[in-house]
């Protein structure tokens, strides 16, 4: 439970970094962030259960679907060593542009309001129309949904109780609007963190082939996955905490 806690709590500070660039194209100011984000969060709970229950269902019938998992995690963590950090470019997203044409959007906020009634000017009937905090909102959504294709496979390979990678999921996602508001502006001095994910992600992803291959079917003992995933992560944190002492904080709304 607490490894994949850690794993599900770090991992959300990319995910900081990623909702602050969305509610900075959009121009959110904080006052109504809380608001999105309280939203987002609950979709999330009803999201990552539907990620887990499927995911638990395929590895109960087919239990080498967790190799496919355990050689997902490594390529990726392999992958972000090697990959360079750039930010998305929010206004080619294929959600916005379909809604932006599919739907009413207005272009200011209204205060914390998602939908509002506007005046349509060709036939003078106030019509429903969605504001820039809604589009927020389900951009906010689609960034989770991206960062669970990595999380929960992490999760499931550390263990198969569904109630424990469910609660340890989703514990963790509750304190991520908390997390957001203390660590927004500052999350630029995490940059070093991704190295430290990427060994998390590659020793989970091991672990399955070592369990199974090495120690004859034996279980990788839990205290000492539990502690080279904390030491891995709080490595991380420290060693990006140094590495950019003395810099400007990010600019924030």
């Amino acid at each position: 439970y607490y490894t994949g806690f850690f794993i599900e709590k770090a991992l959300s500070i990319d995910n900081v970094f990623v909702i602050s660039l969305i509610f900075s194209f959009f121009a959110i100011p904080r006052i109504y962030q809380y608001r999105a984000l309280l939203w987002g969060i609950l979709a999330v709970i009803v999201l990552r259960g539907l990620m887990i229950a499927g995911g638990a269902a395929l590895v109960e019938q087919a239990y080498w679907v967790l190799y496919i998992f355990a050689a997902f995690l490594i390529a990726t963590g392999i992958r972000m060593l090697w990959v360079t950090d750039h930010a998305p470019d929010i206004s080619k997203n294929p959600v916005v542009r379909w809604i932006s044409t599919h739907m009413r959007v207005t272009k200011e906020l209204h205060n914390e309001k998602f939908f509002v009634k506007v005046e349509d000017k060709a036939t003078g009937h106030m019509v429903r129309a969605a504001t820039p905090l809604f589009l927020a909102l389900v951009v906010i959504n689609l960034a989770d949904l991206v960062f669970a294709v990595d999380s929960v496979p992490a999760i499931f390979a550390i263990t198969t109780d569904t109630f424990i990678v469910y609660t340890s999921n989703i514990m963790a996602i509750l304190g991520l609007r908390a997390l957001y508001f203390a660590l927004a502006a500052m999350v630029h001095r995490f940059h070093y963190l991704k190295y430290a994910l990427a060994a998390v992600l590659v020793f989970i992803g091991s672990k399955i082939f070592i369990a199974d291959f090495l120690l004859g079917g034996a279980k990788f003992p839990p205290v000492l996955s539990l502690g080279i995933t904390f030491a891995l992560i709080l490595g991380g944190v420290l060693w990006s905490l140094w590495k950019t002492r003395g810099e400007a904080p990010a600019e924030t709304h």
